[in-house]
């Protein structure tokens, strides 16, 4: 496996960590729907500097055309995502135990979905991680 496989990873993890301090700093008084629609709107603006920064001259409007049901639904889900963190926080999970347990919950949901959805192989060590997850919950909850 190659190094440059695990750039994507660190981005993401470097990316979750502000995403987590930003969420939960979000102030009690703002409405998180207001929060988000400039969320949205600083992502958009920086996603089109990074597109135009990296297609090479490539156009949008062909992009554009290429845009499936896939990108409507990921906004959503995205939404979703965003809005349920935020309130996470609000009702008072603390940083370092309500990502873990989402993101726990979320790895078991993702281990069911690959195997019925993409067919990918079900093994006993997944079965054991899930036993070590759901431990996990328990423990962390305790």
């Amino acid at each position: 496996m190659s190094i440059f496989m695990f750039w994507p990873i660190a981005l993401a993890i470097f990316a979750d960590v502000f995403y987590h301090i930003s969420a939960k700093s979000i102030p009690e008084t703002l409405n998180p729907f207001a929060s988000l629609t400039i969320t949205y709107l600083v992502g958009a603006a920086v996603s089109a500097v990074i597109f135009f920064a990296v297609s090479g001259g490539g156009s949008f409007v062909e992009e554009i055309k290429n845009i499936n049901w896939t990108t409507f639904v990921l906004g959503l889900a995205i939404v979703g995502l965003e809005a349920g963190s935020i309130y996470m926080y609000k009702v008072g999970w603390p940083v370092n135990t309500g990502y873990i347990v989402k993101a726990i919950i979320l790895a078991i949901v993702l281990i069911a979905v690959g195997y019925f959805v993409y067919k990918e192989d079900f093994t006993m060590t997944k079965a054991a991680g899930i036993a070590v997850c759901l431990l996990g919950l328990y423990l962390i909850n305790k």
